[in-house]
């Protein structure tokens, strides 16, 4: 098996695990589970869409059963923020749902049109360091978009936890990701100059 198929899986099993959730706490009535639902559980299935599409030649790498059940026990992390929403019964105010969309809209946009853009610049033009489009603004902008997008999913529990395993995730699992992509990439001559002018995660900023 490659590991797309445990990340595959994992994301497109969010959607019915959220709904279990609500299920088992009664939360049916409450608004913020459903802005939840509809947020982490579309991007779960977008996310599968994806990697039929336009797959990222990084998860086609084949995987053992145990590193399958690793990737699976990692990004179940990402499920804390559903499981405190609904175990607390907790009814965000409009002015953050608001956020959340927001935040979750541009992710979506970023990530996505980065990656396709990324993929259709491979195929067309194999061998070319990516500097323009997206990558202009950001080496990394599709996790960027991601960073937008798990953002407002953790914000929406309204504690501080979801908040520290975003950061956790991002320090420990994005950040080696990044740093080997960019490792790679530092074959071409044009990388260095790259590098100096644009920001390797957040666009004009970091």
């Amino acid at each position: 098996m490659k590991q797309k198929h445990f990340i595959d899986t994992h994301k497109g099993a969010t959607f019915f695990f959220i709904l279990a959730l609500m299920a088992y706490y009664r939360q049916w009535d409450n608004p913020t589970d459903w802005v939840y639902l509809a947020l982490h559980g579309s991007y779960g299935f977008l996310w599968v869409l994806k990697s039929r599409i336009f797959p990222d030649k990084q998860w086609e790498q084949p995987a053992s059963l145990g590193y399958g059940l690793y990737i699976w026990g990692g990004l179940s992390l990402y499920w804390i923020a559903p499981w405190m929403l609904a175990s607390r019964g907790v009814q965000a105010p409009p002015w953050l749902l608001g956020l959340a969309v927001f935040l979750y809209a541009f992710g979506v946009f970023a990530h996505f049109t980065s990656d396709m853009q990324k993929a259709v610049q491979l195929r067309l033009n194999p061998g070319r360091l990516i500097t323009d489009g997206f990558f202009a603004y950001s080496r990394n902008i599709n996790y960027f978009g991601e960073l937008l997008i798990y953002l407002s999913f953790a914000l929406l529990p309204m504690h501080w936890l979801p908040l520290a395993v975003l950061l956790g995730l991002v320090v420990f699992g994005w950040r080696p990701y990044m740093r080997r992509k960019e490792a790679s990439l530092s074959r071409y001559p044009e990388f260095s100059e790259y590098k100096r002018r644009v920001k390797g995660f957040i666009p004009f900023v970091w």
